[in-house]
């Protein structure tokens, strides 16, 4: 298959000479084309690997690969990422109310260091909650100036249970000074030139 740009080519070429050589040494390289870095760092084997990127990855898809747990010899499993255009961290649960429909969902200490702009979501479970809401957005815990963030539901029924899920979108130091750009055109310090493809072969190029 053509390579539609060197600068793949070399990146793939040290991910992989790393994890051959991984058997028998650490392994700590660095494939450095324009704003793209990728560390590779210290593994043991081609299968166990372990792998950290201080940087950003992409890939045409995402996904983890498991023995399948309902039939571990003769299957695999896959499982790919929920994608967005935005750097979404997602926070879900459930809980049981109170005798008053109400429950105080801690979060955890970091949430508002790395997250901004939350949305919500919180669905009643095995009867209609109609008055079912969020008294507050997410806050400190204490009169919303100290402690743990927290999210506060009420309006439930005494005893019910929910799910509850929190999105947020990160602005860690980290995430501003390396801003997500979802859509961005072909051309130099990216991928592929302008009338190049990463994938020729899907548009009969």
């Amino acid at each position: 298959m053509k390579m539609s740009h060197p600068r793949i080519f070399w990146s793939v070429f040290v991910m992989t000479a790393c994890a051959f050589a991984a058997g028998s040494l650490p392994c700590d390289a660095q494939a450095d084309f324009s704003h793209n870095v990728i560390t590779l760092s210290y593994s043991t084997s081609f299968l166990g690997t372990s792998t950290n990127v201080t940087g950003s990855v992409t890939a045409g898809a995402k996904s983890f690969v498991i023995d399948d747990p309902l039939d571990p010899k003769n299957k695999l499993l896959y499982h790919f990422n929920v994608e967005s255009p935005e750097v979404k961290n997602i926070y879900d649960g459930l809980e049981t109310l109170n005798n008053n429909g109400e429950v105080t969902i801690e979060l955890p200490e970091y949430f508002l260091a790395l997250n901004k702009d939350f949305r919500y979501l919180a669905t009643p479970i095995g009867q209609p909650m109609p008055n079912l809401h969020l008294t507050s957005e997410v806050g400190r815990k204490f009169f919303g100036l100290f402690g743990s963030p927290v999210l506060k539901i009420a309006g439930g029924a005494p005893g019910g249970k929910i799910s509850w899920q929190v999105t947020g979108i990160r602005h860690d130091p980290f995430i501003l000074a390396n801003p997500i750009v979802p859509e961005v055109k072909k051309g130099p310090d990216t991928l592929v030139q302008q009338g190049d493809y990463l994938f020729p072969d899907l548009y009969a190029k």
